[in-house]
């Protein structure tokens, strides 16, 4: 059998001795090279919105990508306050994922108004830090704070750019506390209202978010 194994793939034209190579050097990625779109989160088993732009040249294979993704997302739907009221949009890049944190009014990450994390945020960052350290080697660490427009911060309290540029540094504080290593990360920094999620009002609250961009190091997961 092995000898028609070696036969057979001798006799194979470049296409496919890649395909085969490409599969023993990395048994787990996925063949698909293109994104399906953007998934309506009703029909999907997961709490989350996918949203993608790929093409053929998309450096990393989509399958491991989605791997990793639903791997977090299962991490987080284990808790039933998740599940009845989803904190994560997970966005696929070509080169990486964007998991973003929602502090929403009704399960919030952060205490009103202030850059200190609730109960229910610091779990909900542990639990990323947990999946963030199983690829320190292949993924490279950026944390983006985000308000949403016309937030209007009370006496003594931090204005839009500076509350996203702290609410980011205390996440990435609590991810280093957790084990993600300073040598991952590569930005951290606070956009205050001026990139709004595509296709939500930007003075929707769901604007008003800390993002986990992981991008792929080089020679990660490629063709």
């Amino acid at each position: 059998m092995a000898l028609f194994l070696v036969v057979w793939f001798v006799s194979q034209d470049s296409k496919v001795k890649d395909a085969v190579s490409r599969t023993f050097r990395n048994p787990f990625s996925g063949t698909e090279k293109k994104s399906t779109g953007t998934f309506d989160e009703k029909k999907e088993s997961d709490k989350t919105h996918y949203k993608g732009d790929f093409d053929a040249s998309a450096p990393i294979e989509l399958g491991i990508l989605r791997r990793i993704s639903q791997d977090m997302l299962k991490t987080l739907n284990s808790n039933p306050e998740i599940q009845q009221d989803p904190t994560l949009r997970m966005e696929l890049l070509s080169d990486g994922i964007r998991p973003s944190l929602f502090d929403r009014h009704q399960r919030p990450l952060f205490d009103k108004g202030a850059v200190d994390l609730s109960e229910y945020g610091k779990w909900v960052f542990t639990t990323m830090a947990w999946q963030i350290t199983r690829f320190t080697n292949d993924f490279a660490l950026e944390i983006e704070g985000h308000t949403e427009s016309g937030y209007q911060p009370k006496p003594g309290q931090l204005d839009g750019w500076d509350l996203s540029s702290t609410r980011a540094q205390t996440a990435r504080k609590l991810l280093m506390e957790h084990a993600v290593k300073s040598s991952q990360i590569r930005r951290v920094c606070g956009y205050g209202d001026t990139v709004p999620l595509e296709g939500i009002p930007p003075e929707d609250p769901r604007n008003r978010r800390v993002s986990l961009v992981l991008r792929a190091n080089e020679g990660t997961y490629k063709f």
